[in-house]
C-alpha cells in the first residue's frame, strides 16, 4: 500500500480514537487538581504510550500482539477506579501509577489461563457482547453529537445539524465514494465538519501559540509509584474487565478480516494489552484496551491492514512528541465526532448480530436466546435507569455501571448455567 494512502488511513483511525484517548488524563489531572501544564504532560504522555502499545498490538513483538488491525488506547472502565484510588488518603497520582504497574504485571501473569477460559466464549456470548458494546459506544456517540453531555447547550438545533451533516456525509462518501474515496469516508466526513464549525466560529486555534513544538515524554515524570494493597487489587479486577472486552472485539475482528484466531493469537493480543498497561504505569498514564470503535472503522471502511494501525500508532507517537499538532487535533468540536460515530458505533453492534446469526435458536427450550434477552436486559439497565444500582457498595460500583461487564457476566453466567455448546475461537 503506498505510503500516501496509509498515512491518510492512519489518521483516520487516530481522529476516532482521540476524544476517548484524552479523555481520561483530563478526567483524573482534574479530580487530582494538577495545573494545565500537568495535565497536558499527561496527555502527551498518554498518546505517545498509545502509539508504543498500538504498534506492540499489530506489528508484533515476539509473543506479544495479536497483529490484527487494532489500535490501543486508555480505557474508560478505569476512570471510576482510579477516581476512587484519588480520593484515598496517601494515595495520590503516585499510588495510581503504582496500581497501574500491578495491573499489568498481573495481566501478563494470567494470561496463560486464557486457553482454558476460551470455551466460555462460544458465539451466543461473543455475539451478545458485541452487541452490547455497540449500544453502549452509541450512547458515547449521542452525547457527542448532542455538544457533550451535561453541557448547559446540549442538543442545540446548530449541534444536531452539524452532526447530521457529519453523518450525511460519511454515508454518502461510503456507499457512493470511488475506491479510496470510501475507504476514508470518515476522515472526510470529519475534515467537513470540522472545516464548518471554523467557518461559523465554533473552533479557534487560540492557545496554540503557547504550545512548544516538541515536548520529550520520559518515565516516572511524576515520581517513583508506590503500591497500595487496595488500589492494586482493584487495577487486577480493572485487567480482569479489560481482557473480558479484549477478548470479545479480537473475535469480533477475526470475524470482519476473515482471518480465523488461534487461543494462542488471544493470549499474544491479551499480552499486549497487560503490556501496553505496564507501559502505560512508567510513562505517566493508565490502563490500555484495545479500542472498539476503532474495531467499528475496521468494519465500515473494509480495509484490514493491520499495517494502518501501524501508521496510526506512529501518528500517535509524534502527537505525543508534538503537542501543537495535538492541539489541533484536540479542538474538533465534539458534534463533528458525534456524527461520524453513530455509523462506526453501530458497526461495532451490526458484527455483534452478525455473529449471533449463527446461533441455534432452535435448541430445545430456546436456551441461547434466553441468554441473549437476558444479558442485553440487564446490561440496559445503567444505560436506561442509572440510578438502579445506587444502593450497591462503593467497591461494586464499577462493575454494575458498566453495560459492557453486566453484559458479559450475565452471558458468561447464563452460558454456562444453560449449557450452550460451540467455542469461541480454534486451538493450536
Amino acid at each position: 500500500m503506498p505510503a500516501a494512502r496509509l498515512l491518510v488511513l492512519g489518521l483516520q483511525h487516530v481522529l476516532v480514537m482521540y476524544a476517548n484517548a484524552i479523555a481520561v488524563p483530563l478526567i483524573i489531572g482534574g479530580a487530582l487538581k494538577m495545573p494545565k501544564d500537568q495535565i497536558a504532560l499527561l496527555i502527551n504522555a498518554d498518546l505517545f504510550a498509545c502509539g508504543i502499545a498500538t504498534l506492540i498490538q499489530t506489528i508484533g513483538l515476539g509473543p506479544f500482539g495479536i497483529r490484527l488491525p487494532v489500535i490501543m488506547g486508555v480505557t474508560a472502565v478505569a476512570i471510576q477506579p482510579m477516581l476512587a484510588m484519588a480520593a484515598m488518603p496517601g494515595v495520590g497520582l503516585d499510588g495510581i501509577y503504582g496500581a497501574v504497574i500491578a495491573g499489568g504485571v498481573y495481566g501478563l501473569l494470567v494470561v496463560p489461563l486464557v486457553g482454558r477460559l476460551m470455551r466460555f466464549f462460544p458465539p451466543v456470548v461473543t455475539g451478545t457482547i458485541l452487541t452490547m458494546i455497540g449500544i453502549a459506544l452509541t450512547r458515547v456517540a449521542v452525547g457527542w453529537a448532542g455538544g457533550g453531555a451535561g453541557t448547559a447547550d446540549f442538543g442545540a438545533p446548530g449541534t444536531i445539524v452539524v452532526a447530521a451533516g457529519v453523518l450525511t456525509a460519511v454515508l454518502l462518501l461510503a456507499r457512493f465514494g470511488p475506491g479510496f474515496l470510501a475507504n476514508i469516508a470518515v476522515l472526510l466526513g470529519i475534515g467537513l465538519g470540522y472545516g464548518a464549525t471554523l467557518a461559523l466560529g465554533w473552533t479557534t486555534f487560540d492557545g496554540i501559540g503557547a504550545e512548544p513544538w516538541l515536548r520529550v515524554v520520559l518515565p516516572l515524570q511524576f515520581g517513583t509509584p508506590s503500591f497500595h494493597l487496595v488500589p492494586c487489587l482493584i487495577m487486577c479486577l480493572v485487567m480482569t474487565i479489560v481482557f473480558i472486552e479484549a477478548t470479545g472485539m479480537f473475535l469480533a475482528l477475526s470475524v470482519m478480516t476473515g482471518r480465523p484466531v488461534s487461543t494462542e493469537d488471544i493470549r499474544r493480543g491479551l499480552r499486549a494489552d497487560a503490556l501496553g498497561t505496564l507501559i502505560g504505569g512508567l510513562f505517566n498514564t493508565f490502563p490500555y484496551l484495545s479500542y472498539s470503535q476503532n474495531v467499528g472503522l475496521v468494519g465500515l471502511t473494509g480495509v484490514h491492514s493491520r499495517w494502518v494501525c501501524a501508521t496510526a500508532g506512529g501518528i500517535m507517537l509524534l502527537l505525543g512528541l508534538v503537542p501543537k499538532i495535538a492541539f489541533v487535533a484536540a479542538s474538533i468540536p465534539q458534534p463533528v465526532l458525534g456524527g461520524a460515530s453513530l455509523v462506526m458505533f453501530g458497526m461495532v453492534a451490526a458484527t455483534g448480530i452478525r455473529i449471533l446469526a449463527q446461533v441455534d435458536y432452535t435448541r430445545p427450550g430456546g436456551r441461547d436466546a434466553l441468554i441473549i434477552a437476558v444479558s442485553l436486559g440487564l446490561g440496559l439497565i445503567p444505560i436506561v435507569q442509572p440510578a438502579f444500582f445506587r444502593a450497591v457498595p462503593d467497591t461494586l460500583q464499577p462493575i454494575v455501571k458498566d453495560p459492557i461487564l453486566l453484559t458479559a457476566i450475565a452471558a458468561i453466567a447464563l452460558n454456562a448455567l444453560l449449557g450452550s455448546t460451540g467455542t469461541a475461537a480454534r486451538s493450536d
